[in-house]
């Protein structure tokens, strides 16, 4: 799973954003840059490192030996929780896992060097590992 190796701050703070920025376009990683086609997102979320993995998988699975894929967000955010029936106060838990805040029109992954209906099998596959809506881009149209 994708970590950061060292932080400056161990414990973020909360950060809540109102549904309008949340739901603002993204405008950096908005391109196709690396491969042919990519996966781009629709929706906003947070994306844990295991769930990134898991689309990771399945694309590489999806491809076989063929083809190169790029994965385009690093899970940087940690996301802190409180044990199991700890009273309240006595400050904040320990960090969990880490997350990528996903805005709408992000690149997430992309492929190159397999045929459009494979990419297109993998990019629907990984998908459904990850909690946003997304959709499968080319390399010419991902300017909206």
């Amino acid at each position: 799973m994708l970590f950061p190796k060292k932080v400056k701050h161990r414990k973020w703070q909360v950060g809540r954003m109102s549904k309008e920025k949340r739901n603002r376009p993204d405008t950096r990683g908005i391109t196709v840059s690396y491969g042919e086609y990519g996966l781009k997102a629709m929706s906003p979320a947070r994306v844990k490192s295991n769930q990134i993995e898991a689309a990771r998988r399945v694309i590489s699975r999806t491809m076989g030996k063929a083809g190169k894929s790029w994965i385009r967000i690093f899970p940087d955010r940690p996301v802190t929780k409180k044990a199991a029936e700890v009273p309240m106060g006595k400050g904040k838990g320990d960090p969990e896992y880490f997350v990528f805040e996903v805005r709408p029109g992000r690149i997430l992954f992309e492929i190159e060097g397999v045929p459009e209906e494979v990419a297109r099998e993998a990019l629907r596959k990984a998908t459904a590992k990850l909690p946003l809506q997304a959709k499968f881009v080319r390399r010419e149209d991902t300017r909206v």
